[in-house]
């Protein structure tokens, strides 16, 4: 029997809702309507994977490779001229990206691989068994080697729309990096030290759009009560062009606490605990498979600026009618899926 296949988003699910796990994992239900966030988060990693595999390509990281990548972003976006959101998502991935390459032009690591894909083993940390049902997998942003002292280390990308204080101290609890850092290591033999952390911030910053007839008339008039001559002076605002945004966003991404890069050093009592942990959800995990019992964990439903996508179904009882007009059948784990890894073999 083929193993079932583990990743840090499945069992990320699974920690936090088992229902949601059951709908991604076992129905193999994915939203049809994408995050708005989320696809601005995914480009934006494209965008960077681009940028990395310059090193591996030979190529070097010019104005020439940032045209391409531009190039590539404006296809994502191709009807973002009369679609809003397209337009606002376009903007934001762009500066965002423009920012980065500037920040970040000359790195102290060398690149070893881009978009890493790996699968390992899960093995007991009691007896050293090797599970006959689970198998960890996984893709890493990026997979870097330093330059000053050859340690091997993960990178990861985040995108937020703030840079707090709480989000700094959160990073070295992120479960993610723990089983990215132990099982890539495990599945490569390679020692990996740690986790640099590139985290940049969504700029707020909005286009500034025209002022209809309607709207200068209501702003004026209110204006002219105001005065004591009773007329006014004030024009018809007019909207913001392209350009001139984006040298508004392009100036709002030279600002320092826009970015924020820290290194994350794995200790052993940590990874221990990781291990421990992955083998008991895997246990907990055979048990919900056995018994078909997918309890739903209702204080995740809806969390600061996000809805769980899974919410209707569980609202529903899971209404076929629901099925069929808000999810789509996609594997679990596609994103493990590639064209083709150009990696280098270890």
């Amino acid at each position: 029997m083929d193993k079932r296949i583990l990743t840090y988003s499945a069992l990320r699910d699974f920690r936090n809702c088992r229902r949601r796990y059951f709908y991604r994992n076992v129905l193999e239900l994915a939203p049809i309507r994408t995050d708005a966030n989320l696809r601005i988060g995914s480009l934006f990693h494209e965008c960077l994977e681009r940028w990395a595999g310059l090193e591996l390509a030979g190529r070097a990281r010019d104005e020439a490779a940032i045209a391409e990548i531009l190039e590539y972003l404006d296809q994502a976006y191709p009807n973002r001229a009369g679609d809003p959101e397209q337009n606002r998502q376009w903007h934001l991935t762009r500066a965002m990206f423009l920012g980065y390459a500037r920040k970040y032009q000359h790195e102290p690591y060398s690149v070893v691989a881009v978009e890493k894909t790996f699968s390992c083993p899960i093995h007991n940390p009691k007896t050293g068994r090797t599970s006959n049902s689970f198998v960890m997998a996984g893709k890493v942003d990026l997979f870097v080697q330093m330059r000053d002292d050859a340690e091997y280390f993960i990178v990861e990308h985040k995108t937020t729309s703030q840079i707090s204080g709480d989000y700094i101290e959160r990073l070295p609890l992120d479960f993610q990096i723990h089983i990215y850092a132990h099982y890539l290591a495990r599945a490569t033999g390679l020692p990996i030290t740690g986790v640099l952390y590139d985290a940049i911030c969504k700029a707020q910053l909005k286009q500034k759009q025209a002022e209809s007839a309607e709207e200068f008339a209501v702003r004026k008039a209110e204006l002219m009560a105001k005065s004591k001559s009773g007329t006014s002076n004030a024009n018809q605002r007019q909207g913001e062009s392209d350009e001139d945004y984006q040298a508004r966003l392009a100036e709002k991404y030279l600002e320092p606490d826009m970015y924020h890069r820290e290194i994350l050093y794995l200790s052993t009592t940590d990874i221990d605990e990781l291990v421990a942990e992955v083998w008991d959800l895997t246990q907990q995990l055979l048990k919900a498979y056995r018994d078909n019992r997918w309890y739903r964990n209702d204080s995740m439903c809806f969390q600061p600026g996000r809805t769980c996508p899974y919410v209707p179904l569980c609202r529903s009882g899971g209404n076929p009618n629901l099925v069929e007009n808000l999810y789509e059948r996609r594997p679990a784990h596609c994103e493990l899926k590639t064209d083709g890894d150009d990696s280098p073999a270890f």
